[in-house]
């Protein structure tokens, strides 16, 4: 599309940096996930299991919900308390 020569200018402006981002120190340790803790275990243990009931009936849609739940409940009658 071809623009007139008034509308030429109008509009927002974007400035493209040139500038090159900056590398990493030598000096710094390398970046590491912070340690799982037991709620981040469990969660994603739940989430496997919930993945796994979806597969086992069939990718069924709009049950998401229940399939956690199951996982939940499946997951915590297993674990031992602390």
């Amino acid at each position: 599309m071809l623009t007139s020569p008034s509308q030429e200018g109008k509009g927002p402006k974007r400035r493209i940096s040139t500038s090159t981002p900056a590398k990493p120190s030598r000096s710094a340790a390398p970046s590491q996930a912070p340690p799982l803790s037991a709620s981040d275990d469990l969660n994603a243990l739940i989430a496997k299991r919930a993945y796994e009931r979806y597969a086992e009936q069939g990718y069924r849609h709009g049950c998401a919900l229940d399939d956690w739940l199951e996982a939940e409940r499946e997951i915590l009658s297993q674990a031992h308390p602390v």
